[in-house]
């Protein structure tokens, strides 16, 4: 005789996909909040210093990058389900083992084999099997729409775990050692990973592949695939400057900002990014989703370049505040834009693609920001950054500008 399901099964039975997949996000993107500012101060409290934070950083990224081309050669062939269950896995195994690891070398080991991700955003190896699931739930005219509930989903889970980012400090007041109180967020950050696969395993099987089918071929949108990461990866690159483990890192350092303020900011930024999403859906429509990437990120790379230069913490936060409502626009606008330009074929193989160079790019620069931090050149690696991405706009502009998407022509 069967066992009788409990409730908590029967209500996950009756979640939808969509449901299940935005409700993973929260989870993973609430861990991702949290652990990015928290990163760099558990990391200064273990005695390494700004560069060795910036490499850990940097390994952390090059690793999600090795991970996302895995999934780009698996993700053809096998059922998503199970790849994103056995990332949840890894998940649960990269909390542990940074709740239990103090030495430098073994930190960089688990950085580079697990999940963890000092962005905050959306270089991670379970985005693009997000992505092409999602996809081929909803027409092209919701397509923008859906992505930008999936951002703010996300956005709003990571600025409440950035909030959370603050509970060491209470927890020091108290009593309880500042290491052991650190220690137990990276175990909450793998119980979080337990509860996301909880909610992967509610996704339906996908159907095999043929033998003779392809395994993950870009046919006709090849070209434009291409150049598309290559511009993706410039932006990439110049983010990695200012992931939110450094842009942290500089705040402690040059304004000599808490943990618990920290914390507090870095709630609020996610909350002006997380409700930037649902007008970028808008802006879209009547702009195009080229114009909107674009002319949003410009003004939001000009306020980070002037928080760089900001005599005071209030200036610098004003600044900072500017581009968290401008400088994540284009981050479902994106998403929508590759998922339209190419075939329902290619959708998966174009997810990884952009996905990969983005994620190799962004590892190469929090090294040198860590080095430049290492070396009082404070300021560069905002003014970097931010130049770095007006390049990057305006070239996107010049060379997409009339390629357009199935609901703009």
């Amino acid at each position: 005789m069967s066992a009788k399901p409990t409730r908590e099964d029967s209500a996950l039975h009756r979640l939808s996909p969509t449901t299940c997949l935005f409700a993973a996000r929260a989870l993973r993107d609430f861990g991702d909040g949290f652990v990015a500012v928290l990163l760099p101060a558990y990391l200064l409290a273990l005695g390494l210093t700004p560069l060795e934070v910036g490499v850990i950083s940097t390994v952390s990224l090059l690793g999600s990058a090795f991970l996302t081309i895995g999934v780009g050669f698996l993700g053809a062939r096998y059922d998503h389900r199970q790849l994103l269950l056995g990332a949840a896995s890894l998940m649960i195994a990269t909390g542990v083992a940074f709740a239990a690891i103090d030495a430098y070398a073994l930190l960089l080991v688990v950085a580079f084999a697990g999940t963890i991700n000092p962005s905050a955003g959306s270089v991670s190896v379970f985005v693009p099997l997000e992505h092409a699931a999602l996809t081929s739930a909803v027409t092209d005219a919701d397509r923008t729409k859906m992505f930008a509930r999936y951002s703010l989903v996300g956005a709003l889970a990571a600025a409440v775990g950035a909030l959370a980012a603050g509970a060491p400090d209470f927890f020091v007041r108290i009593g309880v050692d500042q290491l052991t109180a650190l220690n137990a967020m990276f175990a909450l950050y793998a119980l979080l990973g337990l509860f996301g696969g909880a909610f992967y395993s509610r996704i339906p099987k996908r159907q095999p592949v043929e033998r003779d089918a392809p395994a993950s071929a870009l046919g006709p949108s090849r070209g434009i695939v291409i150049r598309l990461a290559a511009l993706f990866s410039l932006d990439a690159f110049a983010g990695g400057f200012v992931v939110q483990s450094l842009l942290a890192l500089w705040l402690f350092e040059r304004f000599d900002m808490s943990l618990a303020a920290a914390g507090v900011f870095f709630f609020w930024m996610g909350v002006l990014s997380a409700f930037s999403f649902p007008v970028a859906a808008w802006l879209s429509r009547r702009i195009g989703l080229i114009n909107t990437m674009v002319f949003t990120h410009i003004p939001s790379s000009l306020a980070l370049m002037l928080a760089a230069v900001s005599p005071t913490l209030p200036i610098a936060l004003a600044f900072l505040s500017i581009r968290a409502a401008l400088s994540q626009m284009d981050v479902p606008t994106r998403s929508s834009y590759v998922m339209a330009v190419v075939t329902e074929s290619e959708r998966a193989a174009a997810a990884s693609f952009t996905a990969v160079p983005r994620s190799l790019a962004a590892a190469a620069s929090p090294a040198m920001a860590g080095a430049l931090f290492a070396a009082s050149y404070q300021i560069w690696p905002l003014l970097i950054c931010g130049a770095l991405k007006i390049t990057y706009d305006l070239l996107l502009l010049m060379q997409f500008r009339h390629v357009k998407p199935p609901e703009e022509q």
